[in-house]
């Protein structure tokens, strides 16, 4: 054993350190901007959505002032169902059609300086004509 320590062994095959490229603050910096760009794209989506949700909505108060006509105020109703219900008019070729009866019917009650009640063939079509509206 003494002999093997006395010989001193040349060692060729150990290299010297080499420097490890690390990435890993990169791929911080990445997942970072990812969650970054997704928390914002959130929040926008957020406030798009409640921003639609408050903005006025002309076809929902025309529903709710139709539905609040008081039928017996022959006169004023008469122009009411008219303005409110135009909104409506273009959805469809029924909406069109139901519309235009409306108005014709209702055309006896405008213009005179006093009117009688709705007769039961208007407030039919009156009726009709709220029921198929869709908001």
């Amino acid at each position: 054993m003494q002999n093997m320590q006395s010989q001193e062994i040349p060692l060729h095959d150990i290299k010297p350190l080499l420097e490890v490229q690390d990435y890993s603050f990169y791929y911080f910096l990445v997942l970072m901007g990812v969650v970054t760009i997704v928390i914002l794209g959130s929040i926008y989506l957020l406030y798009k959505h409640f921003r639609e949700k408050r903005k006025f909505n002309l076809r929902k108060e025309h529903f709710k002032l139709l539905q609040d006509i008081d039928l017996n105020e022959t006169k004023s109703a008469a122009y009411r169902l008219t303005e409110y219900g135009a909104t409506f008019a273009n959805d469809s070729e029924r909406h069109q059609k139901t519309y235009h009866d409306m108005v014709e019917k209702l055309e006896k009650y405008k213009y005179k300086k006093s009117v009688e009640n709705f007769d039961s063939e208007t407030l039919r079509v009156i009726e009709l004509y709220r029921g198929i509206i869709d908001v």
